[in-house]
């Protein structure tokens, strides 16, 4: 959940397109974009992304940066909606390189930059603990 907050402060702060997540992100783009040239990265139904078929697709994609990324196969919270931030109904889990692959993709095609119109720089966690603490006062 720190990885998220920390993640979602960022888009809430800078510029998506000139975000850079990885030393590798140009790298990752472009093996992304050609493995998944039609995906709509703005919605990620997890059904789809975890059907068979796409599953195999996305094993072999990941395999591919095996010795690139660290801890590419990690378990990593990514928002289904790129408008949305991280809540219960609209968390993921992914792969770590296919966080990266989606995220990377949502910055430089400008997605991510809607998250500042809708929210201020603070993540939900941070939200929640305000209102905790406005209630105990």
């Amino acid at each position: 959940m720190e990885h998220s907050d920390i993640y979602f402060n960022m888009l809430c702060s800078v510029d998506t397109r000139l975000l850079q997540l990885t030393p590798h992100d140009d790298l990752i783009y472009t093996h992304f974009r050609q493995d998944f040239p039609d995906m709509d990265v703005a919605f990620i139904n997890e059904n789809e992304i975890k059907n068979n078929m796409n599953k195999a697709k996305w094993r072999v994609f990941c395999e591919k940066f095996k010795n690139i990324v660290e801890d590419y196969s990690f378990g990593t919270l990514m928002r289904a909606d790129c408008n949305g931030d991280y809540s219960e109904q609209n968390t993921i889990l992914v792969a770590r390189v296919q966080f990266y692959a989606i995220e990377i993709a949502r910055n430089r095609e400008n997605l991510n930059n809607n998250v500042k119109k809708r929210f201020k720089c603070a993540s939900l966690a941070n939200l929640e603990n305000q209102e905790k603490a406005q209630i105990a006062a």
